[in-house]
């Protein structure tokens, strides 16, 4: 293992690394205090290359590195790949590519919900991984030998993830399922943060027109000043507050201090008039130009039925293909599939849709139905005669192949 701290060996690293047909690459950072992630150091490794990048070095230029990034002639290799993307985007403007995500490769495998990095290390290594040092602070120096055996082995042990999960994805003819979501961690727009889509984020609903206009202004305000002074959100304005402010519509200093969302003397500060202002802004929004506010109502009782079928449906597909449920279709996907909505939907595109949507929809018309046979669950599809309207009484239903044991797929 080398620890690199000058550019001119960096420029010699990534040359180095630049001929090999895959990198395995991570990074550590800190965000706790600040909006942007402050990068502490990038770990990468390729054949017997080992190194680690001290990327808060001051004799150091992180250019050979980006543009290893964006070498398309090497696979960059990650494990839950997304903050380390969001990094190299922010700081240099790019998206790595052509890159591997071990962690959604293991989920399209068969490997569980979670797929941790521990977890595929101690199944297709075996390999019991040192977290002691998962905590650390990164941005300390000097970094103890510890740290540094321990930063490097995110990378050792992925260079040999890697090749594994590769040749499970070609022998199960998996791998365009995988291309299909890497294409969404490839995508510029998944990295980047526009204040006016901020809103978005919220999690909480509003109940009016107005109301959602003003947290349409606040959430824009906010994120505006988080990344200017480059702080977390939370520290600006606690998303409780928003929905507070915005239920309650303050035009005024007064109005605002009476709020218990805030704290004492925070109506009098500058963050405190950025808010009254944003609040004004909103009002003044024309009401037809707000996005429709959706009042989900809850499910009948027939709506709650075809739920409970289409969670034994998942689990079968998920079991019978050896793909985490969770990656075909999440809870609410499934509940709006139970309404009858059908739109924008992931679980109804591409692969999600070959294994588990076309049948979930054929299921919610009746065109489908579940059964068990010999302690499995199988897919029955209805024929003609199965419809009491057509002859006054129901019929057999003609089994397909069995759908799957319920279960986990043996690796």
């Amino acid at each position: 293992m080398r620890l690199v701290k000058s550019t001119q060996e960096l420029i010699s690293t990534c040359s180095t690394l630049s001929s090999a047909e895959f990198v395995a690459v991570d990074t550590e950072f800190m965000r706790e205090s600040t909006f942007w992630p402050d990068l502490c150091l990038i770990q990468m490794a390729a054949g017997t290359e080992e190194v680690i990048v001290d990327t808060l070095s001051e004799d150091i230029d992180l250019k050979p590195f980006y543009d290893l990034m964006a070498d398309e002639s090497v696979v960059k290799v990650f494990h839950a790949a997304r903050q380390d993307i969001e990094i190299v985007h922010h700081q240099a403007g790019i998206i790595p590519t052509p890159i591997f995500d071990t962690q959604i490769a293991a989920m399209v495998c068969g490997f569980g919900e979670s797929a941790s990095y521990g977890l595929l290390v101690k199944k297709l290594l075996n390999h019991e991984l040192d977290k002691s040092s998962r905590f650390t602070d990164w941005s300390r120096r000097p970094l103890s030998d510890k740290q540094l055996t321990y930063a490097i082995g995110d990378v050792t042990h992925l260079r040999d993830l890697y090749p594994k999960l590769r040749d499970k994805l070609n022998r199960n003819g998996r791998v365009r399922w995988l291309d299909e979501e890497m294409s969404v961690l490839t995508q510029p727009a998944t990295y980047e943060s526009h204040p006016e889509d901020a809103w978005k984020r919220l999690k909480m609903k509003v109940r009016s027109k107005k109301a959602l206009g003003v947290m349409m202004d606040l959430a824009g305000w906010r994120e505006e000043e988080a990344q200017r002074q480059n702080v977390p959100r939370r520290r600006i304005l606690k998303d409780e507050a928003i929905y507070d402010i915005a239920a309650q519509a303050p035009t005024t200093e007064q109005e605002l201090d009476r709020l218990r969302s805030v704290h004492q003397g925070f109506a009098r500060s500058n963050r405190g008039k950025g808010v009254v202002s944003a609040v004004k802004r909103g009002l003044e929004r024309d009401p037809n130009s707000l996005p429709s506010i959706k009042r989900n109502e809850p499910l009948t009782a027939n709506d709650l039925a075809v739920l409970d079928l289409l969670r034994v449906l998942l689990k079968s597909a998920a079991a019978r293909h050896g793909v985490a449920s969770k990656l075909i279709a999440t809870s609410d996907e499934l509940e709006r599939i139970a309404r009858g909505e059908e739109d924008n939907l992931s679980s109804l595109k591409g692969w999600r849709h070959e294994l588990f949507g076309a049948d979930a929809i054929a299921l919610r018309e009746g065109k489908l139905g579940l059964g068990v046979e010999d302690g499995r669950v199988v897919v029955l599809e209805r024929g003609v005669a199965d419809d009491p309207a057509h002859n006054g009484s129901p019929g057999s239903a003609q089994m397909e192949e069995p759908a799957a044991n319920i279960g986990t797929e043996s690796q």
